[in-house]
């Protein structure tokens, strides 16, 4: 089996990657994850037996790149002025307290801080469904499961969304 040069692959793919790469791990990791994907794509390519879904094989590869980088991003220290004096408000889901501590603490627009503490699978999936505008027979490539699975990560992780969204949009209707 003869390959394409690497270079053919860059040229078709290149912008699947970079947005892939900022919706899975924003804006301050995106550019790491995706130079870190086609550095991983490359090591990998001699030893291809396929072709046949170089699209999908790429976009996998930056989906574990970028959960690598969650990753190791929930394991570095975050440097905070000052301690908060209480702990997040009882009255609110635990989930939701801590999303809407972790987006006040951060300066990421509101939607993207809330997409990036989505569970990993539901982060991915809505990430290929939207931003790399897959549909759910390649998401389920991708993801390695089955369309009807695609659509239940897809469906939980926009509810899981709003619930988010809407708890930070309006603080004392949560009380």
């Amino acid at each position: 089996m003869s390959l394409p040069p690497f270079q053919d692959l860059i040229d078709a793919h290149w912008r699947d990657v970079a947005r892939l790469s900022y919706a899975l791990a924003g804006p301050t990791d995106a550019e790491d994850v995706a130079q870190q994907a086609w550095t991983q794509a490359l090591a990998a390519y001699p030893t291809l037996r396929s072709t046949t879904n170089l699209r999908g094989w790429l976009l996998t590869i930056t989906s574990r790149c970028a959960t690598d980088a969650h990753r190791a991003r929930t394991r570095r220290a975050v440097p905070v002025e000052t301690l908060p004096d209480r702990p997040p408000r009882s009255g609110l889901d635990p989930d939701v307290a801590v999303v809407e501590s972790r987006l006040a603490e951060s300066g990421a627009s509101g939607l993207w801080r809330a997409v990036r503490d989505l569970p990993e699978r539901q982060r991915t999936a809505i990430a290929l469904r939207y931003i790399v505008d897959l549909d759910h027979a390649d998401l389920a490539r991708a993801l390695g499961t089955t369309p009807g699975a695609t659509r239940r990560l897809v469906s939980d992780g926009l509810a899981r969304l709003r619930t988010t969204t809407e708890a930070v949009d309006r603080p004392e209707e949560s009380r």
